[in-house]
């Protein structure tokens, strides 16, 4: 995971302490940082607090969920909530609710392209954090810029752990993506439809998942683009049903094309064009 203190312009203020990363919920509406500018100290030692605070809740979490099981083995087959007045903290202090999470059927990574010219591209890709479960994702999601407020040039990628945003990895390499046309599009519905592709790929829509490799967001000065990058470009049947399931879900009018593209293609392309090899 890359230094939190060289990424400042992705989050919403200058980097997430660990407290209020991990601790704020999915029914923040509004959530920001009580510290809106964070000393060169504060910086230095935020990426060491947040990886520290994950280590602690995933223990935690380890934890209470095993006091839970047992508790329900012992009862004879009580819902977790009744073994809650049952279970102690650390301290010997009655917990007084059990900590549950919502499991995904896979677990995530977000990726930040942050555009610098003295450097390659994939030294610009940024693997920032991965998630497995509902409650953990909005907690990441609430604390980072929209598309539409981060650095010209740069993107955001969310794939599937231990796939890389890029035509290289191993999992991409005979793959495709399906490109949504935006054109002139307003900040607002830019950042709804990405939160809408979020949600598509970690709430598991498609029925083809293993089709699925993860999906990007280009914020460039002609035109962005978003698009769901699948594994295998030759498995017709699976990519137009991975297509029109996308286009279904995110309620893509006439004026959005969505196109699908080999990488392979996009890698040997002539210009800025990308040969398509379909259209829905």
């Amino acid at each position: 995971m890359k230094d939190f203190a060289e990424l400042q312009t992705m989050f919403k203020s200058a980097v997430p302490n660990s407290e209020s990363m991990m601790e704020t919920g999915s029914g923040d509406e509004n959530p920001t940082l009580e510290r809106k500018d964070a000393s060169e100290a504060d910086v230095a030692v935020a990426a060491t607090d947040v990886a520290a605070a994950t280590d602690a809740v995933a223990d935690k979490v380890e934890r209470e969920e095993r006091d839970v099981a047992i508790c329900t083995q012992e009862l004879g087959g009580p819902e977790p909530e009744q073994c809650s007045n049952l279970l102690q903290d650390d301290d010997g202090a009655v917990l007084p609710e059990v900590l549950v999470k919502h499991p995904l059927q896979y677990v995530w990574t977000l990726w930040y392209l942050e555009n610098d010219r003295t450097k390659t591209w994939e030294d610009m890709q940024n693997e920032i954090t991965s998630f497995d479960t509902v409650e953990d994702f909005w907690n990441l999601y609430n604390h980072i810029k929209p598309p539409s407020e981060i650095k010209m040039g740069s993107d955001y990628s969310l794939f599937k752990k231990g796939i890389r945003p890029m035509w290289e990895d191993a999992a991409n390499h005979n793959g495709g993506r399906w490109v949504i046309g935006l054109n002139k599009i307003l900040k607002d519905d830019l950042d709804k439809l990405w939160m809408d592709v979020l949600l598509c790929l970690i709430g598991e829509v498609f029925d083809r998942y293993d089709e699925i490799c993860g999906a990007v967001v280009n914020i460039r000065g002609k035109s962005n683009k978003i698009s769901i990058w699948t594994a295998n470009g030759d498995n017709k049947e699976a990519v137009l049903e991975i297509g029109h399931k996308l286009r279904d879900a995110l309620r893509l009018g006439p004026q959005n094309l969505l196109q699908y593209q080999l990488h392979k293609d996009a890698m040997t392309k002539q210009g800025s064009n990308v040969k398509t090899t379909f259209t829905l």
